[in-house]
């Protein structure tokens, strides 16, 4: 495995894109990174970045961009998007200003869908998808505190044809111990919905309620609701031929019940006045309910109102 046979990008200094950075610049590939907020970008110019609490480290990185458009220009061979799944639309409007009919694009993005807007600009075989299975908060605009790692993390191609750079991907990172195993695409869709539905299950509560993940997971009340919503979830999951575990709903539980004393980035972004991803997560619940004619009223309440404050919080007019 020589890490600096392709060159990579990273779009979206999140949590995630400054764990996937720091964790592949430790691996020795070539990486390069950009975030169109310019206090984050000088200072991670400036001082670096640092992750703390589950996962201690801390790098420089020499090529820092403002804007997705510099950091395409600089020959990259993978782009990873690591940007909020809302952004994905803009994203795509530089790529195809750029045309680089050679670039590869791996979405290490939350919710259901998120790779099927690629299509739309990419041939499958050049489409990757990753989950990752560790969270963090921002705590400063390049440091993150780190919160967990429940390994491993998944990739996969889109397409299964390209099982080669899902391989390269997955054997760097766990070089430098972010467990990272390479499977097939039907096996990666239901990671895929496995990891939404958890994130369904306490994110919009989360935002609402203003609990945290640990509260929510505490009060009898909101962990009936947590439970239902997981309900509904598996139920429309099974009508699109997704496999679950044995047990899965009290494996769910079990492992919300562990959640921390913080607020999910779904929530974080709500109490921010900020958009969400909620039309990836609960939202496509809704959807694919309808398709098989299957009631969703958790999801879909949940839906509703993140997006009417959502809409109220930006002064748009309601639908």
């Amino acid at each position: 495995m020589n890490p600096k046979e392709y060159r990579i990008g990273i779009v979206g200094l999140g949590p995630v894109g400054l764990i996937l950075t720091q964790h592949l610049h430790d691996a020795g590939c070539n990486v390069a990174i950009c975030d169109v907020i310019k206090e984050k970008v000088e200072l991670i110019r400036k001082e670096g970045i640092f992750l703390s609490g589950s996962i201690e480290k801390s790098t420089k990185i020499d090529e820092v961009y403002g804007s997705l458009g510099e950091l395409l220009q600089s020959n990259i061979d993978i782009l990873i998007c690591a940007a909020k799944a809302y952004h994905v639309d803009k994203i795509l409007d530089q790529i195809e200003i750029f045309n680089n009919e050679n670039l590869l694009i791996l979405s290490a993005q939350n919710g259901i869908g998120v790779a099927l807007k690629y299509r739309s600009h990419f041939n499958e075989s050049k489409i990757f998808r990753m989950v990752v299975n560790f969270a963090g908060n921002i705590i400063a605009p390049n440091r993150v505190n780190v919160t967990f790692f429940n390994p491993p993390n998944w990739v996969a191609s889109r397409n299964d044809t390209r099982k080669d750079i899902s391989d390269w991907i997955s054997d760097v990172l766990t070089s430098v111990n972010l467990l990272t195993e390479s499977t097939d695409s039907f096996d990666l869709t239901e990671k895929v919905w496995q990891k939404t539905i958890l994130n369904a299950a306490l994110s919009p509560l989360c935002a609402i309620s203003k609990l945290t993940m640990r509260e929510a997971m505490t009060i009898p009340d909101t962990h009936e609701i947590v439970e239902k919503i997981i309900l509904e979830a598996v139920e429309v999951a099974k009508a699109e031929d997704i496999t679950f575990e044995k047990n899965f709903v009290k494996l769910c539980l079990r492992y919300l019940n562990k959640a921390g004393d913080h607020f999910p980035s779904l929530a974080v972004d709500l109490l921010n006045n900020q958009e969400t991803e909620i039309d990836f997560m609960n939202g496509k619940i809704v959807e694919y309910g309808r398709k098989h004619y299957i009631r969703t009223p958790l999801n879909l309440t949940f839906t509703n109102l993140v997006r009417a404050i959502t809409d109220k919080n930006f002064g748009r007019p309601f639908k």
